[in-house]
């Protein structure tokens, strides 16, 4: 269909369903949104590929949708052509925030489950989020051609959780195409059309931005009232800034010029933004000179883990400034700020969501931009009481204060809910009370599968614990987890030394009852992978004054009695001696290099 034939005046309001496809990782959302596209005549055969929507090479490579996509559609149905705004989203627990802000931009949501897996933690957290803000809710169960499907068991599992009707629940399979037609027809008959007027003052949701080399900010907009088109001025109620409108369409499927969007729509704009400061996410944009009341702010999204990066190459470090800054635009959620290291030089502490989106932005970093970097082991933020009553925010281990100034420290704390086969509950009991976990609840959601809820401190859960999870399930549990606050906790600083030289990237905040066994497993793994030098290493692990662990790195040595042949042992002592003195000048002198293995080694569990 050529955009330029169509008219977008007259898709009025009650012509248009804005709607969003809401699943946990891996149940079918971007192959549904491949079908939908493809059956609506959006992508033609020359353009068809897998996962059409995830843009991103670390989203290809590792079948998971990262960022939120959206795509226009037209639809007839019963002699009426409908424009269809769909807005694909992420999975994963890290990136419910991707998920909810673009929940704002929908009345409806398609709720999609594996026939085969059936409902998962994020299933729930997802309909929750689709629930409190009062989407319609279209429940459909994925994968029904698979032989191992269970379509009966999952449904009854929907309809126990979610009080959903027999009837409502869509059989489908996204791969052969069961069942797309019955969604295309269920969103117009069921999800609302936006209310919303085209006659009222220009009012528009910024819900999404990310950065084109050539064309600046490109933000997405769902336009609540009145008409925006090319050339017209308008301001960001928040930063007050002002802009002309370069370019304004749909996404059909990537960026189509329209000259004007209108009531209930929603598409792109560029208006000449040069930086993730101009575009924020939950912007309200109006008329320059017709304010409008804006929209309630998102909220805004909350750190969870924060690592350090740094360049391997110090003269690298503008290169990574301006990589940050341009992935940091299309991910607006990595809280970002410069850091220098003794060990490791200039570079940026960042704080992310979770592991995952962690390990993403590291991928992005290397893929996109072709750099070298060093993560540090990640932190998570603790509050620290004084006594002399302040209390202050401390996320990274190196700027924790004097033992003697604390007189609490509080740990922030999670509610996670695993679901997870009966058959396992016991491995991941143990996994969860050895991670300090306090146990909040036990239900059956059927015969064979639990869901668990526990209380469980984020420093314990920031590095191996959902890599461990999936191994003792054998990849059959799934996690979720929102923010609980905080509590106190009985914790201290653990230094890493090299020769008795603090290295401050290596400190870690640990609990004391796990202080011995980490210093111990910590010193043993580093052992491991500082190379030999000259002279020999002490690795130690120290908490204040005391040393809880120690590993040595023998000398490389050099066999300095070669030359002598036969005569006095005097002459061969002599030359050992002089090397022992050589070498504890060397060792009072000499830097040991810590490879990027010895950062990697602390974020890594040790191998049995």
């Amino acid at each position: 269909m050529d955009l330029k034939k169509i008219d977008l005046s007259k898709f009025t309001p009650d012509r248009i369903r804005n709607f969003s496809v809401i699943a946990h990782i891996d149940h079918g959302k971007s192959t549904l949104c491949d079908r939908l596209l493809e059956i609506t005549g959006t992508i033609s055969e020359r353009e068809k590929k897998e996962q059409f929507l995830d843009k991103l090479q670390v989203e290809r490579e590792r079948g998971i949708t990262v960022k939120a996509q959206s795509a226009s559609m037209f639809y007839e149905y019963k002699g009426e052509s409908y424009l269809l705004n769909l807005i694909d989203t992420p999975g994963h627990v890290d990136f419910s925030y991707e998920v909810s802000r673009s929940l704002y931009a929908c009345q409806g949501a398609v709720l999609l489950v594996d026939a085969t897996q059936g409902v998962q933690a994020q299933t729930m957290a997802n309909f929750y989020l689709a629930f409190d803000q009062n989407l319609t809710i279209i429940p459909v169960i994925n994968k029904i051609d698979i032989a191992s499907a269970d379509p009966d068991r999952v449904a009854d599992e929907m309809i126990n959780l979610f009080d959903f009707k027999k009837e409502e629940i869509i059989l489908a399979s996204a791969k052969t195409g069961i069942g797309i037609k019955d969604i295309l027809n269920a969103i117009i008959e069921r999800i609302p059309n936006p209310e919303s007027s085209k006659e009222k003052p220009l009012k528009a949701l910024l819900f999404d931005s990310w950065f084109d080399e050539y064309k600046g900010v490109i933000c997405l907009i769902a336009v609540k009232d009145g008409v925006i088109k090319k050339g017209d001025s308008i301001t960001l109620y928040q930063s007050q800034r002002s802009y002309e409108v370069l370019d304004i369409g749909l996404m059909y499927p990537n960026e189509t010029s329209t000259n004007a969007l209108y009531a209930g729509q929603v598409g792109y704009l560029i208006a000449g933004m040069k930086t993730v400061q101009e575009a924020r996410v939950g912007e309200t944009i109006y008329h320059t000179k017709k304010e409008v009341t804006p929209f309630p702010g998102f909220k805004p999204a909350k750190p969870m883990v924060f690592a350090g990066i740094f360049p391997v190459d110090n003269d690298e470090f503008d290169q990574l400034r301006d990589a940050i800054e341009k992935l940091t635009l299309s991910d607006s959620s990595v809280k970002v700020e410069k850091k220098s290291s003794v060990a490791l030089g200039l570079g940026f502490r960042c704080g992310f969501l979770g592991l995952l989106h962690m390990d993403v932005f590291r991928q992005r970093l290397e893929q996109e931009y072709g750099l070298s970097i060093i993560i540090t082991a990640p932190s998570v933020l603790y509050k620290v009481k004084l006594t002399n009553g302040q209390t202050i925010d401390i996320e990274n281990p190196s700027d924790f204060p004097d033992p003697q100034r604390i007189e609490e420290i509080y740990e922030p704390i999670i509610d996670a809910t695993i679901i997870l086969p009966t058959k396992y509950l016991g491995p991941v009991i143990e996994l969860c009370q050895s991670k300090r976990g306090i146990q909040k609840g036990l239900s059956y959601l059927s015969e064979d599968r639990v869901i668990l809820k526990y209380r469980l401190p984020l420093n314990e859960t920031a590095t191996e614990f959902y890599d461990t999870l999936k191994s003792i399930t054998s990849g059959y549990a799934s996690l979720d987890y929102e923010d609980a606050g905080y509590q106190p906790g009985d914790l201290v600083k653990m230094d890493i030394l090299l020769n008795g030289k603090p290295v401050d990237a290596l400190a870690i905040i640990v609990h004391k009852e796990n202080a011995y066994d980490l210093g111990k497993s910590l010193v043993h793994r580093l052992r491991k992978v500082i190379p030999r030098q000259m002279f020999e290493i002490a690795v130690q692990a120290a908490i204040g004054a005391k040393i809880v662990a120690r590993e040595s790195i023998s000398a490389l040595r050099k066999n300095v009695t070669a030359k002598c042949y036969g005569g006095d042992i005097t002459r061969k002592r002599k030359l050992l001696e002089k090397q022992k003195e050589g070498k504890k000048k060397m060792k009072q002198v000499g830097n040991v290099e810590i490879p990027q293995e010895a950062f990697l080694s602390i974020l890594k569990k040790e191998e049995s």
